[in-house]
């Protein structure tokens, strides 16, 4: 294995934490391999591509560098535990998104919740970016924003109109970027459920739908308390 590293940046005005792990998983080749082999399937109603769960022995040899993290950024004190993990392919079109899916989003609004997006393709098609709503001013939304988040949301569709069918690329007349990672091989990004973030995939070019071949990451979802 290459020698991992891990670096917290603090991005926005919130000055929120994002992990940076290089190297990030023992084998990664051995994940590509078991993906292979994989039933993908459309799963929920907001990822943009197709999804198979990921086997306990994903995990194996990420408690070194887990546990930590979660301890001195996240504040883990009592409990760190997996909520679920998936491999993910982006796939859709641009012509094929719904309006969430053409938005900055947020995976959870509980307590304690934090996201971990693991790059699992050798060709950099799209890293990750972090946003701040502009009319609100927030960067996350946790339950007691969630309700103000959304009324906003609907006022600017009425102002601005709905982004057109496109991967977001960059600002916006609704969202501001405020931090964005490439999509390097091996890498982890780990940061709270409540951040705003989207993918930053291409418009221009056909996204491939194979594990090996395509824009393939694992989206794990961990709660500490």
């Amino acid at each position: 294995m290459e020698q991992r590293s891990i670096r917290v940046d603090h991005v926005g005005l919130e000055r929120e934490p994002v992990v940076v792990v290089e190297n990030f998983a023992p084998d990664p080749e051995a994940l590509i391999d078991a993906a292979e082999v994989l039933l993908f399937a459309p799963m929920g109603e907001y990822y943009p591509g197709i999804r198979a769960p990921v086997m306990p022995a994903y995990f194996e040899g990420l408690a070194p560098v887990l546990t930590p993290v979660m301890r001195e950024v996240f504040g883990a004190q009592e409990r760190i535990g997996f909520t679920r993990a998936l491999y993910s392919i982006a796939t859709t079109s641009p012509a094929e998104l719904t309006l969430a899916q053409r938005i900055p989003h947020i995976d959870g609004v509980a307590e304690g919740m934090i996201a971990i997006l693991h790059y699992l393709a050798r060709e950099d098609q799209g890293g990750t970016a972090f946003y701040r709503h502009r009319s609100t001013g927030f960067e996350t939304v946790d339950a007691a924003r969630h309700r103000r988040y959304l009324d906003a949301l609907r006022d600017d569709f009425t102002a601005h109109g709905e982004p057109e069918p496109a991967y977001i690329e960059g600002d916006t007349a609704i969202f501001e970027q405020i931090a964005c990672y490439d999509a390097v091989f091996n890498r982890a990004l780990i940061y709270r459920s409540s951040l705003l973030h989207c993918a930053m995939l291409p418009n221009h070019i056909a996204l491939p739908g194979t594990a090996r071949e395509g824009r393939l990451t694992v989206a794990s979802f961990l709660r500490v308390q």
